[in-house]
C-alpha cells in the first residue's frame, strides 16, 4: 500500500538527511521519496515531478540555489505543496518572508524527529487558518489593527485594505499578486475598478502615516521606514499586515 504522505527533503547536511530517512524508513504513514543536497537539483525535481510528492522539507541556506529562491520559484510556478522550512536562524524577517512564500512551519535546528513527524502530520491534516477562525473574528482583529494605525473607518480605503488582508490571509498565492488578483477581487465586491481600489488604499496609507502610532509602524514596517518616514507600497502594507495576523494566530516557529 502506498504511503499517504510523500516527502521530499532538500538539505546539504548529510547527517540530518540521513537521520530523517532512517527515522521514516518503516513509518506507516510518512515516506521520504527524494533527498537533494542542493537547491538547484531539488528545485528542478520539485517543478518537474509535482505529482510525486505531498510535502517539502527544506533548509534556507543551500548550495547553488538558496531556499528563498526555491520558495519563490515554487510560488511563481503555482506549486501549492505543503512546506516545512528548517533553519538554525531565528529572526522575524526571515520567518515572515518564508511564510509569505507559502511555508507552513519554520522549524529551528536542531529538532527532534518525533517533533518533525508530528508537524508533518499536523500540517497535512490541518485546515487552513481562515477555516479555524471565522470571518467575523478576523474582521475584528483587522479592524483593531487598522484603527491603531490611524486609518478611520469612514475612509473608503479602510474597507478595501480590510478586505485585501482577509483575502491574503486566506490565499497564500495572492500575497505577491496584489495588482492582478487582490485589486480585481476587491473591485468586484464593492462594484468599482481596480485603479480606484489602488488609489483609495494609497490614500488610506498616507493618512496612516500622519495619524498612526509611530511605535507600531516602526515595529511593523521597520524595513520600510527611514528618517523621513518613507511609506511602504500598497503591496508591502497589505502583505505585512496579513503576515502579522497570521503569525499572531498560529504557532509557526517551534
Amino acid at each position: 500500500m502506498e504511503k499517504a504522505i510523500r516527502v521530499v527533503m532538500i538539505d546539504d547536511n548529510d547527517a540530518v538527511t540521513g537521520s530523517v530517512k532512517k527515522y521514516f524508513w518503516s513509518n506507516a504513514v510518512i515516506s521520504v521519496v527524494g533527498v537533494f543536497n542542493n537547491g538547484k537539483d531539488g528545485l528542478e525535481y520539485l517543478l518537474n515531478n509535482v505529482d510525486a510528492y505531498d510535502l517539502i522539507l527544506m533548509d534556507i541556506l543551500l548550495p547553488q540555489t538558496d531556499g528563498i529562491k526555491v520558495l519563490e520559484e515554487l510560488k511563481k510556478n503555482n506549486v501549492m505543496k505543503k512546506k516545512i522550512v528548517l533553519s538554525s536562524y531565528k529572526d522575524d524577517y526571515t520567518i515572515r518572508q518564508v511564510q509569505s512564500l507559502g511555508a507552513s512551519y519554520y522549524m529551528l535546528k536542531p529538532f527532534s524527529l518525533e517533533s518533525l513527524e508530528k508537524r508533518i502530520l499536523d500540517i497535512v491534516n490541518s485546515k487552513s487558518p481562515i477555516e479555524k477562525m471565522n470571518r467575523q473574528s478576523l474582521e475584528v482583529i483587522v479592524s483593531d489593527l487598522l484603527h491603531d494605525l490611524g486609518i478611520p473607518s469612514h475612509v473608503r480605503g479602510y474597507q478595501y485594505i480590510r478586505e485585501g488582508i482577509l483575502l491574503m490571509y486566506q490565499n497564500h498565492n495572492s500575497v505577491t499578486l496584489v495588482t492582478k488578483e487582490i485589486y480585481p477581487e476587491i473591485a468586484d465586491i464593492y462594484e468599482t475598478t481596480s485603479s480606484r481600489v489602488e488609489r483609495a488604499i494609497r490614500h488610506a496609507i498616507e493618512i496612516s502615516w500622519i495619524r498612526g502610532d509611530l511605535k507600531l509602524m516602526e515595529e511593523l514596517f521597520g524595513h520600510s521606514i527611514d528618517f523621513e518616514r518613507a511609506k511602504p507600497t500598497n503591496s508591502e502594507f497589505l502583505t505585512t499586515l496579513a503576515d502579522r495576523i497570521k503569525l499572531n494566530n498560529r504557532s509557526m516557529v517551534i
